[in-house]
């Protein structure tokens, strides 16, 4: 069962493309991966959410946002220390 998807159209200038050989899919499955992880990164959306958008999963999303160098852990001082406190 696939969700309900909406089209987002955005027109870009062809210079500022990678190159033409890059294939099309390749090129808006990044794409999808880079603004569900701009609008995790912000906090506009959850990890979930995020999954969804890129079509990774939660998990799948969080590894590649780590592995992307983007913090998938957002505690404070405190909130490590009582997270892992013996």
């Amino acid at each position: 069962m696939s969700l309900p998807t909406n089209v987002l159209t955005i027109e870009l200038p062809i210079e500022g493309l990678p190159a033409l050989t890059d294939p099309t899919d390749e090129f808006a499955d990044e794409a999808r991966f880079l603004l569900a992880l701009k609008l995790f990164e912000q906090g506009r959306i959850s990890s979930g959410k995020a999954g969804t958008l890129c079509g990774l999963g939660r998990v799948g999303f969080l590894v590649a946002a780590s592995r992307a160098g983007v913090p998938v852990v957002d505690l404070s001082e405190s909130e490590l220390t009582e997270e892992f406190a013996p």
